[in-house]
């Protein structure tokens, strides 16, 4: 464990860890299992094209979720973006800023304009009053953002849905095995969408999945993902190639058997860092909902310059040369990438965003990460916290600082 600011790797120590030490690696779970799934694939020469084992993994969802339908996507995003298609969405959508690009990316490439709204700054979700603000006679619907698998405020954006005659859709990628007031994420709106990215607590490898209670809207999604086909030649609806594979829904399967031990190492490891870093001067290390189910995927600290003594951007930089690969989340946020920085996106005030991009940063946890890596991190943490000034001095006076790029 390191003591003095002096030995620090970017002030000429060596590294705390020989090998990264990344935010998320992906969950395996048993590898037998998952084997025996691909060779049963392989033998039944069907790997593709809604075969038995996407449908499997559409039924686990289906019953794990309590929603009627889920249909399951080769990604993510193709979900959004299928989804925003079959809604038949308009005009102007409104989204958080403080979110992964890929949510307003989305809309955009569907030709729906992405409008930018602010935070709550606790939950780091959308303000609903910031939200009722944005609305214009061309919003079609509110797209709301579970960060960190912590649900949106539901009930406050279904009321404002409803009062303007919206669609309220969720990015629910963070959050899959989540709760909302007892309920499942998943069924908290008109559609949800899932990512099952393999940095995801449960992973296909790649893929996604969108569930809903809407009978037409699920129809619409299986059309459209598969080319709008409706039977072997019969083509009904414009679509697009959006399928999952057979070996990405094993995957699935095989992740759906050990998601509850994801979530008991999840949550250990944040209670540890809970003890570890917990009280710390200008540190804050964002909870879970003590009455809901979380999966425990994010260990997200804010890190307050103007009292550490020492910014954000500056403690990544000294944890990166331990070989931790903590990471900036969103930063810069949605609306300073392009194509939105130089588009004329329309935006409301985000003053919380702007300071969030500034002072959010991500720390290891996972199935490769233990009680010994997270407490060299702690330690890491409360050593650049601890002589925030003396580090800031160096780094800034000594080594010089790294550019964006170095720290993405």
């Amino acid at each position: 464990m390191k003591r003095r600011v002096e030995d620090l790797a970017l002030l000429g120590g060596p590294p705390a860890f020989s090998d990264p030490i990344h935010v998320g690696r992906p969950n395996i779970g048993d590898r037998r299992a998952l084997l025996r799934r691909i060779d049963d694939i392989i033998d039944r020469r069907w790997l593709t094209n809604d075969g038995d084992y996407v449908r499997s993994f559409e039924q686990r969802l289906r019953e794990l979720l309590r929603v009627d339908h889920c249909v399951c996507f080769c990604n993510g995003t193709m979900a959004l973006e299928i989804l925003v298609r079959a809604a038949a969405l308009t005009g102007e959508v409104i989204v958080p800023a403080f979110t992964f690009v890929a949510t307003a990316h989305a809309l955009r490439w569907q030709r729906i304009e992405p409008v930018f709204c602010d935070v709550d700054l606790a939950t780091h979700n959308l303000d609903p009053q910031r939200v009722e603000e944005l609305i214009t006679p061309r919003t079609s619907a509110i797209l709301g953002v579970h960060l960190w698998g912590r649900p949106c405020d539901r009930d406050a954006l279904a009321s404002i849905a409803r009062r303007h005659g919206l669609r309220l859709f969720f990015d629910a990628a963070q959050a899959f095995g989540c709760s909302y007031k007892g309920q499942m994420v998943g069924g908290l709106a008109d559609a949800e969408v899932f990512s099952f990215h393999a940095t995801k607590v449960l992973n296909t490898f790649e893929g996604g999945a969108v569930a809903t209670r809407d009978a037409d809207l699920a129809k619409r999604l299986r059309l459209m993902r598969n080319f709008g086909f409706a039977g072997y030649d019969s083509v009904v609806e414009l679509g697009t190639n959006g399928k999952m594979t057979e070996v990405a829904a094993a995957m699935g399967l095989t992740g759906l058997e050990s998601l509850e031990k994801f979530v008991a190492v999840n949550r250990r490891n944040h209670r540890r860092y809970q003890d570890q870093l917990g009280g710390l001067p200008g540190v804050t290390l964002g909870g879970y909902p003590v009455a809901e189910r979380a999966n425990y995927q994010y260990v997200i600290v804010e890190v307050d310059e103007a009292v550490v003594g020492v910014g954000r951007d500056e403690i990544v930089q000294a944890l990166h040369a331990e070989n931790v690969l903590a990471r900036r989340y969103f930063y810069p946020g949605c609306h300073r990438m392009e194509p939105y920085r130089s588009g004329a996106a329309r935006m409301g005030r985000l003053v919380n965003t702007e300071l969030l991009c500034e002072r959010v940063v991500a720390l290891p946890t996972g199935m490769a990460v233990g009680a010994p890596e997270i407490d060299v991190i702690c330690g890491l943490v409360r050593l650049l916290v601890e002589n925030g000034p003396e580090v800031a001095q160096r780094l800034r006076h000594g080594r010089g600082t790294l550019g964006p790029g170095d720290l993405s």
